[in-house]
């Protein structure tokens, strides 16, 4: 697709997701994109990098999508449900990265960096971004099931920047405080996060593990099948870390199988993965691979094994979502439909 300019807009450009999304746009080599960065009116006017250019948040209205080709909203839920009709009538496709359009009529969840799902048609409006752990999970399930998976069992940990910059902040503050012997803030989490692995956060917190967790297994269906999504056991920890996804996955398979037969599985033929001696949230820092350690679990079976994996959620959110847009673009030379 590269020889044409594709015009993108990014809502929500101040976030965290959206400074990342629009560093992935400004250095992709498959699509050439010309960037307008929008916003809430109190981040109007700042300026950002996007890659080498320099770039002015635009205040976000009803009008800011004529002439845009993809819309990404990578904001708040309700900043995506404010707009994203406006933006539809306006002829762009639409990626959504809040998942607040999720369950939407002709809204498909999807992550073409995992292999087979459902790929969208003419009548899809709208992708939303796979969830990020639901990506690194289904990638090994899609891989492992072709020779057969008994069981999976995933712990996976939650890094502050799930939350956005409200939740990496309050970390950072925790830590501060603590080391200073001062009260806690606990707006965000309603529980001491810092130095600290949480099962559950606190009744008034703004986000909920239990749900993160129900959207995560849901994905996971959604991309590799009820079948391998039946088979995962996922527990969901907050972690005291800013950045990355890590999870520690128990994998049996159904059959005798050697652990360079599991590696070769998954990494052979798959970009997506990266071999590491010791994956880990520092690693996988501004990258958008997912890094994986495969080891031998102490069975006697000898058809057990560990993966370590790790993962940049906000460059994997952000290369997903640049892949969605590139999936809805490709439909427009066949259909002719804006």
């Amino acid at each position: 697709m590269v020889g044409k300019t594709w015009r993108g807009a990014v809502v929500g450009a101040s976030t965290l997701l959206g400074k990342e999304l629009a560093e992935e746009l400004s250095g992709a080599t498959d699509v050439l994109w010309d960037i307008t960065l929008l916003d809430a009116e109190d981040a109007g006017g700042t300026i950002t990098a996007a890659g080498d250019e320099a770039l002015v948040i635009q205040t976000i209205a009803a009008d800011s999508f004529v002439g845009i080709d993809v819309v990404f909203f990578a904001g708040d839920g309700a900043t995506a449900l404010q707009f994203w009709k406006a933006a539809h009538a306006a002829g762009a496709a639409i990626v959504d990265l809040t998942g607040a359009l999720e369950g939407r009529p002709h809204v498909q969840v999807r992550s073409p960096l995992v292999p087979g799902g459902v790929v969208p048609d003419l009548s899809t409006v709208a992708e939303v971004s796979a969830q990020p752990a639901a990506i690194m999970l289904a990638l090994a399930t899609a891989r492992l099931r072709k020779t057969g998976i008994e069981r999976i069992a995933a712990t996976v940990l939650q890094p502050a920047s799930a939350l956005g910059n409200a939740g990496v902040e309050e970390v950072h503050q925790q830590t501060v405080s603590l080391l200073s012997f001062k009260p806690l803030q606990k707006d965000i989490y309603d529980a001491q996060v810092a130095f600290n692995l949480l099962a559950s956060l606190g009744s008034v917190a703004k986000a909920n593990l239990d749900q993160t967790r129900d959207t995560i297994r849901r994905h996971i269906e959604v991309l590799s099948g009820k079948d391998s999504a039946d088979l995962v056991a996922l527990q969901l920890l907050q972690a005291p870390v800013f950045h990355g996804y890590t999870a520690s996955v128990f994998v049996e398979m159904s059959q005798q199988i050697d652990e360079k037969t599991v590696r070769t599985l998954l990494v052979e033929g798959q970009p997506q993965f990266l071999e590491d001696e010791s994956p880990s949230n520092e690693i996988a820092a501004g990258k958008g691979e997912v890094f994986l350690r495969v080891t031998a679990a102490d069975s006697k079976k000898g058809s057990a094994f560990w993966l370590w994996m790790a993962a940049d959620n906000l460059r994997l959110s952000a290369r997903n979502a640049a892949a969605c847009a590139v999936e809805l673009l490709q439909l427009r030379p066949v259909s002719g439909v804006q």
